[in-house]
């Protein structure tokens, strides 16, 4: 054999441990080489993205028939502790993640904004320190139109015994979150998670099952051009907010994104830059979001792409709250472009 020929086949051989490598990389395999040990922690969080993987795989399934299905789609006609309208699929998502964990025998809670209180799993509390908080569904109000949708998660472990049922535990500032990510389902479904090292993303291989490894330690641009808000609320915002809308609506360079779900928003300002905003109005100053199922979870992980966070006077993941449901006013994105409108909420330019 030639030496150019022994050469070529050397390269080919290279690339093809390259692309068997990156597909051999499963959501489980990177979480254990994250820890790059075997120890009890590190198998029980691979075990839980797992078990957050599967969720994201049953209700992926069901959203891709879900217009083939009778009974799926449309409100159940109850409302929820937020006093909003519930949705087919919010149910079935709420019920897939309780489902799921019931087996995984290491979340004794599971705190999500479709129910009232934590959910305990008895048989798992004596030894399950860890707790599960989560939007089901992200965007519910896309689900009869066939548009994107995403489902919000964090783990947090568990402090103390308690013993009276109210989770109080929970009500401790965002860096408490020892992992938080999303799933988006879009053409395809997709899982972005961070565990405090670097943020990470896969995607659902169909003919596998399995999230296989779509790129490493993202970071999102200092700077970008996106600005995602509901204009809709333009004359509810307080003027500091709509002053900035109108710096943007004359400073060249800027384009509006905004889909209506918040996990579908974020991810194209993850990847492309830019800032993303849900501020409270005059009517409600508190904003809409919740702090835990949302707004926290996408602070650690945007934060830890590089990015920022806050209410527009204070870093999300510094905020205490003081109930389970806590709403809060959010900014989060690029570096700069989050400083931009802090400076519209505390200058006024």
């Amino acid at each position: 054999m030639t030496k150019a020929a022994e050469s070529l086949e050397l390269s080919m051989d290279k690339g093809t441990d390259k692309s068997l490598d990156r597909d051999c990389t499963t959501l489980s395999r990177h979480v254990l080489q994250q820890f790059q040990n075997f120890s009890p922690e590190a198998q029980d969080l691979s075990a839980l993205m797992n078990r957050i993987a599967l969720a994201g795989k049953l209700i992926a399934r069901r959203m891709s028939h879900a217009g083939l299905m009778e009974g799926v789609l449309g409100f159940t006609g109850e409302v929820n502790v937020q006093g909003e309208s519930v949705k087919k699929m919010d149910v079935y998502a709420n019920d897939v993640f309780i489902s799921v964990f019931k087996q995984s025998g290491l979340v004794c809670r599971l705190a999500s904004e479709e129910m009232d209180k934590p959910y305990y799993i008895p048989e798992n509390c004596p030894i399950g320190r860890y707790s599960l908080l989560y939007d089901p569904i992200d965007g519910s109000s896309n689900t009869d139109t066939n548009l994107s949708l995403g489902s919000i998660f964090a783990i947090r472990k568990q402090e103390g015994d308690d013993l009276d049922g109210d989770a109080k535990d929970l009500l401790t500032p965002g860096h408490k979150q020892i992992a938080a990510g999303y799933i988006l389902y879009g053409p395809s479904t997709m899982l972005v998670y961070t565990m405090g090292k670097g943020v990470h993303s896969f995607t659902l291989d169909p003919s596998l099952g399995e999230f296989i490894l779509t790129e490493e330690n993202i970071q999102i641009p200092v700077h970008g051009p996106v600005y995602s808000v509901n204009e809709g609320n333009f004359w509810q915002w307080n003027e500091p907010i709509r002053e900035y809308v109108r710096y943007v609506h004359r400073t060249e360079g800027y384009t509006a994104r905004y889909s209506g779900a918040m996990v579908s928003d974020i991810h194209r300002i993850l990847l492309q830059g830019g800032v993303f905003l849900y501020p409270g109005t005059l009517p409600k100053p508190e904003g809409k979001l919740r702090l835990l199922y949302e707004s926290a979870p996408l602070a650690f992980l945007i934060e830890q792409a590089g990015g920022r966070a806050t209410t527009g006077h204070q870093d999300i993941l510094d905020v205490v709250p003081s109930k389970l449901h806590q709403r809060t006013p959010l900014i989060i994105g690029s570096k700069q472009d989050v400083a931009k409108v802090e400076s519209f909420i505390q200058n006024g330019h």
